[in-house]
């Protein structure tokens, strides 16, 4: 297992209790020994959540009966079946799972990492960024505050929005919001990837006196102007640049020739198995599956791998096919939040969930449950999610409970 975090955890906890320990031995390969709650990040910078309610270390998470290695991964060799560690160790394996997940890549970007980084430039999607801005969003009171995807897919797709609505709450408690501008800055046509929810969640940003400015490739941070220039030139100043920044999956991967122009690996959107070789998969963030990279989809699409390994070691054949069913809170901001659930085919819809009628979560609908909802499931994640304890929602989406507008297609491609 070539990744500790999310989706790694859980699949060694889940399998450890199924594959005899005489039989297998699970190694797991990480860089550090420290786990994070991602979502959390969001919630440092507004004093929600402190550094030690977003972290634990790794080891305490791994079961008993599997191998913890601590080191930097330098290649796979597939066709050897080997992994080779940068200090010189070599792993064979039977089989492999990558799960190193995506990195915010701010290099990547002309000008980004440059002397107004961690200044007036900010990132969220990492720890040290969350914290950096936690420090400095106190201070900030007037002036234009922007928010900034730089190109998708990322980690979380709905976190810049979560977060400019979050900074609106912030900046409105603090009697500061009329002071400041608010703008949103997507390289998407509309504020979300699926028109029933972009259209819902431009409203909010409307609503909210949010300003959105589509279609938006950068090509640039101009560093002395303060300001993100696009390919086409338009130029969009900014006194404090909330940035996300280019994501792309591990460089080993490249390396090992595993994966496309952005380091995923390309697998079976249904089996999540290597498209080059029947013996790796590859789980969360790491894979090149059309589908939200999201603490969701690692947890569904992990259910599905499971049971399909253990029938492909029996030797029979792989009958689980994952959806791409992902759900994710909203935080509106307010002490509310909205829920959306979608997979590959079917586009956020309102309605209620899990349950038809009883919910109790509303979709595409603020409540003040789906902000809850939202805050325990750090708890869910530390405590059954990451253990491989079973969670009563199912793997598959499931259209109960929901409601498709009249008249309007429901199908994820429609928007094309």
């Amino acid at each position: 297992m070539l990744g500790g975090g999310t989706a790694g955890t859980m699949v060694v906890n889940k399998l450890r209790r199924r594959l005899p320990v005489s039989e297998w031995e699970i190694t797991v390969v990480d860089r550090d020994d420290e786990q994070r709650y991602q979502p959390g990040y969001l919630f440092l910078p507004f004093g929600t959540y402190s550094a030690d309610m977003v972290g634990r270390k790794r080891h305490t998470l791994i079961p008993d009966g599997v191998e913890m290695v601590l080191a930097e991964i330098d290649r796979v060799e597939a066709e050897a079946d080997t992994v080779h560690l940068e200090d010189g160790r070599a792993l064979p394996y039977d089989y492999l799972v990558i799960a190193t997940g995506t990195t915010p890549r701010p290099d990547q970007t002309p000008g980004m990492l440059g002397e107004q980084w961690r200044r007036s430039v900010f990132d969220f999607y990492t720890f040290e960024g969350a914290r950096a801005l936690a420090h400095a969003l106190p201070a900030f009171d007037h002036g234009r505050l922007v928010v900034h995807i730089t190109e998708m897919p990322i980690k979380c797709p709905v976190a810049p929005l979560e977060f400019a609505f979050l900074a609106d709450s912030w900046l409105r408690k603090r009697g500061v919001r009329d002071r400041v501008e608010l703008v949103y800055v997507t390289p998407l046509s509309e504020a979300f990837t699926q028109p029933i929810a972009a259209q819902h969640l431009g409203a909010m940003l409307e609503e909210r006196k949010i300003l959105v400015e589509p279609d938006f490739m950068i090509e640039r941070v101009d560093n002395d102007r303060k300001s993100i220039v696009s390919f086409d030139e338009r130029e969009i100043p900014f006194d404090l640049l909330v940035t996300i920044p280019l994501n792309m999956g591990a460089d080993f991967v490249a390396r090992s020739g595993l994966g496309d122009e952005l380091n995923y690996v390309s697998v079976d959107k249904g089996t999540l198995r290597s498209t080059a070789h029947a013996n790796v998969f590859a789980l969360g963030d790491a894979s090149n599956i059309p589908a939200s990279k999201a603490g969701s989809v690692a947890h569904f699409s992990v259910e599905v791998f499971v049971k399909n390994f253990l029938q492909l070691i029996d030797g029979k054949p792989m009958t689980g096919s994952f959806d791409g069913h992902a759900n994710c809170f909203v935080e509106s901001g307010h002490g509310k939040g909205l829920l959306i659930d979608f997979n590959y085919d079917t586009q956020p819809l309102p309605g209620r969930y899990p349950l038809p009628v009883v919910g109790p979560l509303g979709l595409l609908k603020e409540t003040r449950a789906n902000h809850l909802g939202k805050l325990a499931f750090r708890w869910v994640y530390w405590n059954v999610l990451l253990p491989g304890r079973p969670l009563p929602l199912p793997a598959l989406m499931s259209m109960a409970g929901k409601v498709a507008p009249v008249d309007t297609p429901t199908t994820a491609a429609s928007k094309e």
